[in-house]
């Protein structure tokens, strides 16, 4: 059966269940692209000598642009990726936006050719999970604090729209309820 919608993003500040939620999906058969900015904080705190508590995992790159570019090459590369598989939906756990998003919300400067990324790359459907802070918790790659996690809340939702997005808000409920909700939301 075809569906309507094959690239899907589901996106959210830290702490909101984002992972457990994609962690489900994938546990029922759905194709996930998995979130590569862990992968890249990985790669440069592990240079690092005494890693230091911080807000922005950028910090610890030797080159934010760079680190940032990275992130949107990763990102593009999942979207065409996606285009090949015959499965639908594809799940992308977070889009080319967040990107823009987080620089956005540490006051980092970027180009036209940023913004083009997510202009030229257009995902069907949006799925946002909103902060909850008895779910929050600090882990290794998560530096933020749960009011950060409020404020990259509205910065996500502001660049998506901003992208001409129509979010579509995760309700506050268990794992199952919320992977019910984005099915029934998709017509799976």
């Amino acid at each position: 059966m075809e569906h309507k919608d094959h690239r899907v993003v589901i996106t959210g500040a830290p702490g909101t269940g984002k992972t457990a939620v994609i962690n489900a999906l994938r546990n029922e058969g759905f194709h996930i692209f998995p979130e590569v900015i862990r992968e890249f904080t990985a790669e440069e705190t592990a240079t690092q000598d005494s890693p230091q508590v911080a807000t922005n995992p950028i910090v610890f790159a030797k080159d934010s642009d760079s680190f940032n570019r990275r992130l949107l090459l990763g990102r593009q590369q999942q979207f065409f990726a996606g285009g090949h598989l015959d499965t639908r939906p594809v799940f992308y756990d977070r889009g080319l936006p967040d990107v823009l998003a987080y620089m956005d919300y540490f006051d980092q400067e970027y180009g036209a050719e940023f913004e083009a990324y997510c202009t030229d790359h257009r995902y069907d459907q949006v799925f946002i999970m909103p902060p909850w802070e008895d779910i929050f918790h600090a882990d290794g790659g998560r530096f933020e604090t749960f009011e950060q996690a409020v404020d990259l809340h509205e910065s996500l939702n502001l660049r998506y729209r901003y992208f001409g997005y129509d979010l579509v808000e995760v309700p506050r409920l268990t794992i199952a309820e919320r992977v019910n909700f984005i099915r029934n939301q998709l017509k799976l």
